[in-house]
Order: structure tokens, then C-alpha cells, then sequence
């Protein structure tokens, strides 16, 4: 594919793999002009750099001196306002209900294919590029379909589930076809100054990428109010220290003594500020209410299907029906329990590696007795 001089905005990073996107746009013909972001972080705790980890001074060079070297142009567009609204404070909320949210996919929706997409078009673009390891087609009645990344360890589908048709019309994915490996060698062919660098991380926004320490800073000052820790038959077991000290999942660090078998923790109930616990068979769960749920087609399934289901970014894919309540609200029912469900991640669909949607993870429900294989 050439770009017949199509223009093409990349979301540059200063990393590896939005670096070697921009190289092959230009390779391929198109006009490519660099844009990075600008993003919201903390200035004022001792030991912070006052810089997002995803644009610091170090990375706004490497990326400007990518785009010098590939002769593009190059911008910095200030979104700390609209990142600090949109993604910060979500992911201050969703901890104040009792949630485990995941701000990547909120980035993708509100952030990336969003306010910068909508940037890039501004500016009269025809396409919007990142480096995400995920590939765009389009099936025989026209329709865009969101599938995995080539390589499957690196695939990023999960947190892009949030993209419309009309969002998907105008991106492009150029290191979905590769495998880290390649994407490094590409970037050595090209000459490109990143080729060794490491990859970014999660949390951009936590100066010291201790979330703990940033809600109690940053969130309500009841965030962290003790409260009790209750079996499922509303017994209390011990005492803990905040609710944003816990995971669904978690085992260590529950400071309950006790003969018995041990107790992960199976919920956290923002309404009583308590943590529920249980046994390891407890933690089984083989349906889940998920909502804000976006389907990639544009229109829920008539009727329930049979899909996989990712619960979280790095969770195998489980076998499911998925029954359509409403237009955006979904019932996911697992073909086995799962351990680990956790309301605010992402629950994402997929049909091969064809990704189908997606929405957040409302509630859970517990079964009487589920026995989960490890």
C-alpha cells in the first residue's frame, strides 16, 4: 500500500514503536506529520519530576529529533487540561466506588482516538497513527474490524476495544503486522536513535507509579477510612486500612490470624466500606453484568453469541455466551468460573482474533460453590 499522498498525523512518543510507525508511513509514500501530547502529572510531591512518564523533556527530544531525522514535522499538543478531566479524575472516581479501573482504556477513548483524533483531522489529516500492536480490515460488506496485533504477547486489541467505525476509518496501526523483534530491527534500519529503548508503562500520570500514595493525596479524604473485613456470611474477620489497599484476588497482607483455610479477598463494598473474603473455592464467578459497553460494528448482536472474553489486559481468553440486555450493557456467562473478576476493568470481547467490543465490568456474581483449576 502506498499513501498517495494521503496525510497521516502519528502520535509519537519518542519510543520504538511510534518512532518506526512514522518511518514506515514515510516509506510508504505518505505525508506524515509528528504530534506528541503534552499530559497532566503531578508537580508537587517530594521526589517527582513534575513530568507525565509518557512526555518527559528526554522523551519530547527523542521524538523530535525522530521526526528531524525523517524530515516530518513535529508538534507538542497541550493536553494537560482535558487529561487531567477526562483520565486522572476517572481514575480517582472509579477507586472512591470500590473499583479497579484501567485508565489505559479510557485514554483510548477520551484521549487518543478522541481529542487527538479529532486534532489531527483539524488539521485537515486523513489518518491518525500509533504504535499499538493491533491491525485494522474491513470485512466484505464495508464494515471495519479491529483485530489482534500480529504478534499476540505484544497485542494491544484489549485496550483499543473502545474504537468506533468512525474512529477506525481514520487510523492506522503500521506495527500491527510486526513482532517486537522486527519493530526493533526496523527501527535500526531506519537509523532511528530508540531502537534500544524500553517500553513505556501504565500509569504515566503517578510520578513515582505508586497509586496508593497518589489517592491519598489526590482523592477523597475517606478514601482510606478503616473499616471492617466480613466473610460472605457477614462476619467480621479483621480490620483493614482503606479499600484501595486491596485487589480482588489477593491473599498476602490481610492481617487475619486464623487455623483455617486461608481467605483471599472476593469484593470490595464501597456501601459498607468493608472487605469481603473468602475461601479459595469462593473466589469462582461464572457470569458478570458488564456496561458502557461499545460494540466495534456499531450495533449489539440481535441476539446472544458465543465469543471469548479477556477480563483483564494479560487474562487468557475464557468461552462464553454473551446476552445483550440493552444497548450497552451486556451479561458475559463463562463457560468454567473464573478467579479474579474484578468490577472496573474491561471486559472484551473477541470472535477468533477478530475483537467484537467491549465495556467495563459492572458486577460480578458469586456462586455457591465453584472449584477453580490452577
Amino acid at each position: 500500500m502506498t499513501g498517495d499522498r494521503a496525510t497521516v498525523v502519528v502520535a509519537m512518543s519518542g519510543g520504538v514503536d511510534s518512532s518506526v510507525a512514522a518511518a514506515l508511513l514515510v516509506e510508504q509514500g505518505y505525508n506524515v506529520i509528528g504530534m506528541m501530547m503534552r499530559l497532566w502529572s503531578e508537580e508537587t510531591a517530594p521526589g517527582l519530576t513534575g513530568h507525565n512518564r509518557c512526555c518527559t523533556p528526554e522523551q519530547m527530544n527523542d521524538a523530535r529529533r525522530v521526526a528531524d531525522m525523517l524530515d516530518i514535522p513535529f508538534y507538542v499538543l497541550d493536553t494537560r487540561d482535558v487529561f487531567r478531566n477526562k483520565i486522572v479524575q476517572f481514575f480517582i472516581d472509579q477507586h472512591a466506588d470500590g473499583l479497579t479501573p484501567n485508565p489505559c482504556l479510557a485514554c483510548n477513548m477520551h484521549i487518543r482516538f478522541d481529542w487527538l483524533l479529532n486534532n489531527a483531522l483539524a488539521l485537515g489529516a486523513d489518518y491518525l497513527a500509533t504504535g499499538h500492536y493491533a491491525r485494522i480490515t474491513q470485512s466484505a460488506d464495508g464494515l471495519y474490524e479491529l483485530r489482534k496485533g500480529y504478534s499476540l504477547e505484544k497485542d494491544q486489541s484489549y485496550v483499543l476495544s473502545v474504537m468506533t467505525q468512525e474512529q477506525l476509518r481514520h487510523t492506522l496501526f503500521p506495527v500491527g503486522d510486526y513482532i517486537k523483534p522486527q519493530v526493533r530491527e526496523l527501527a535500526a534500519k531506519f537509523g532511528l536513535p530508540v531502537a534500544s529503548k524500553h517500553d513505556s508503562q501504565d500509569l504515566c500520570f503517578l510520578g513515582d507509579g505508586d497509586y496508593r500514595r497518589f489517592l491519598r493525596e489526590h482523592g477523597p479524604v475517606d478514601l482510606f477510612m478503616s473499616g471492617p473485613i466480613l466473610n460472605r456470611r457477614g462476619e467480621q474477620v479483621g480490620t483493614h486500612d482503606g479499600l484501595p489497599n486491596y485487589t480482588i484476588g489477593q491473599r498476602k497482607g490481610l492481617g487475619i490470624s486464623g487455623s483455617g483455610d486461608p481467605l483471599y479477598v472476593l469484593d470490595l463494598d464501597r456501601q459498607r466500606n468493608a472487605v469481603i473474603v473468602g475461601t479459595r473455592d469462593e473466589l469462582g464467578h461464572d457470569r458478570l453484568v458488564a456496561g458502557r459497553v461499545n460494540w466495534i460494528a456499531g450495533a449489539p448482536p440481535a441476539e446472544a453469541i458465543r465469543a471469548e472474553v479477556k477480563i483483564r489486559y494479560k487474562a487468557k481468553p475464557a468461552p462464553a455466551t454473551l446476552e445483550p440486555l440493552s444497548d450497552r450493557q451486556v451479561a458475559v456467562i463463562f463457560d468454567e468460573p473464573l478467579r479474579d473478576i474484578t468490577p472496573g476493568q474491561g471486559a472484551v470481547f473477541y470472535d477468533g482474533d477478530r475483537c467484537l467490543g467491549g465495556g467495563l465490568i459492572q458486577r460480578v456474581e458469586h456462586l455457591e460453590s465453584a472449584v477453580i483449576s490452577s
